[in-house]
């Protein structure tokens, strides 16, 4: 899996700010897309339409299973994407 590709195709929706995207574990595939989604402000969007836009533009195998909106990512003391702690929720609540 690679969640660069997945958050580019994210980032070009017109109601989306920012995406990261974290492989979630899943018994068949070993691991599976979960997109993490702030939405630009003042736009309504549902996870249904995440999914359905990324199926326009991705193989099947990347769309993102499930969807999350999030209104803050952590940050690092650096002001980068914690993407481990992501994971480690994403992971939490399989």
């Amino acid at each position: 899996m690679y969640p660069q590709e997945v958050e580019a195709i994210l980032q070009t929706h017109p109601a989306i700010e920012q995406a990261i995207v974290v492989g979630i574990p899943h018994q068949v595939n070993g691991e599976v897309p979960k997109a993490y989604v702030k939405k630009k402000q003042g736009e309504s969007l549902t996870p249904r339409e995440v999914i359905d836009f990324c199926k326009k533009h991705l193989a099947h195998y990347k769309v993102p299973r499930s969807v999350e909106f999030i209104d803050a990512f952590p940050l690092s003391s650096t002001g980068k994407v914690l993407r481990r702690m992501l994971k480690k929720e994403a992971a939490s609540n399989v």
